[in-house]
């Protein structure tokens, strides 16, 4: 039996699938109409409520996402959009998403098409045995080209070089419970790596294998440029490892610096090679300058992060939300009305107001800065 916090024992959870968007003009229509028809077999099922929605967020697109999310939200009631008041990134996109939910489980997924959407059904099978986050990893990068399974296997075996514990081939293809939702709210950090964070909450996890397929349409938001980024604020946030290669690296100078000393000495008393004051003033000041600047390069990084942080700038600002249609409304208040009359009977049945799970509480997303 589900006992989740925030489900009513016996009844199908509330799912909402998050999609943060970024100029996806080209595959929206599709990713709302395969979402959507994943929704309403699920609900079919009765393994998710009737309430479930799909949210979709504007990350400050420049093409026509945001008029067609529109569109879609008025075509379909299960669709709710979110527009960000600029680009602030797809991690603040993916947690603007889902600190706006209320659902008793937030799957996360983009809108490229490329992550299994059938998966989402293991998903939600894996959360109904217990499972409070549920992890969408890839099976195999048979599909990547040569660069692409290079870089990936470089990034993964550097993060754990650094101490990084992550998720193998996992990206932010996700399930994650309200109670997890809401430990991740207590994680403030403004320069945000979610693929680090949601491991650290613990709780029981499970993984969930999909293989890969080819964009739907347009063209990755993911170039070379912003995958070093990625892998710099992992390893910036999670690791003080490259601190410490820094004390490392003294000690190795030192001793370089040492030996190159008795040389100089040895050279400049028991022979007549040596040039008077070459070797002991231009290597000393190349080595030493070089070694200098990197220090000073790793240093920097992490004072920019601490920068960042005093700072504690919103993560992310959000513009407007559409606003559901008169049948959407009347959808809603019937799957809250089944929702509430469900949880009479489940308190009734235990016959105890302790032991009886409270209905959620059903939020209406608004503007907001976090």
């Amino acid at each position: 039996m589900n006992d989740h916090t925030g489900a009513i024992p016996g009844t199908p959870m509330k799912l909402q699938i998050v999609v943060p968007c970024y100029n996806e003009q080209e595959v929206l229509p599709e990713a709302a109409r395969q979402f959507d028809g994943l929704l309403e077999r699920l609900i079919g099922l009765g393994k998710i409520s009737p309430a479930s929605q799909l949210v979709f967020v504007d990350d400050g697109s420049a093409d026509t996402t945001w008029p067609l999310i529109e569109r879609e939200a008025h075509a379909r009631s299960r669709v709710v959009g979110m527009k960000l008041s600029r680009n602030h990134g797809h991690q603040n996109a993916v947690l603007a998403g889902m600190m706006a939910s209320d659902g008793d489980a937030v799957i996360t997924i983009d809108a490229d098409l490329q992550d299994d959407i059938n998966a989402i059904e293991l998903m939600v099978d894996r959360y109904n045995e217990g499972c409070e986050i549920v992890y969408g990893v890839r099976a195999d990068r048979s599909t990547d080209t040569f660069f692409k399974r290079f870089t990936a296997v470089f990034f993964y075996r550097m993060l754990a070089f650094f101490g990084v514990k992550l998720v193998h081939n996992h990206a932010d293809f996700r399930l994650m419970s309200r109670r997890a939702v809401e430990a991740l709210r207590e994680y403030r950090e403004v320069n945000l790596y979610l693929r680090g964070i949601v491991p650290l909450i613990g709780y029981r996890s499970a993984v969930v294998e999909y293989d890969r397929k080819e964009r739907y349409a347009g063209e990755s938001k993911y170039p070379l440029s912003k995958m070093l980024k990625l892998a710099l604020q992992a390893i910036t946030s999670f690791s003080t490892v490259p601190l410490a290669m820094i004390t490392v690296i003294g000690f190795i100078v030192f001793a370089i610096a040492m030996g190159v000393s008795g040389w100089v000495l040895w050279v400049s008393l028991f022979t007549d090679r040596a040039v008077p004051g070459w070797a002991s003033t231009v290597l000393p000041m190349t080595v030493l300058g070089g070694i200098q600047i990197l220090c000073l390069g790793i240093s920097g990084a992490y004072l920019g992060k601490i920068y960042s942080e005093v700072k504690a700038r919103p993560r992310y600002v959000i513009e407007e939300v559409t606003l559901p249609t008169a049948a959407a409304a009347a959808a809603a208040a019937s799957a809250a009305t089944a929702h509430a009359a469900a949880s009479v009977a489940a308190n009734s049945a235990t016959n105890s107001a302790a032991s009886g799970a409270a209905a959620p509480a059903q939020r209406v997303l608004q503007p907001s800065a976090t």
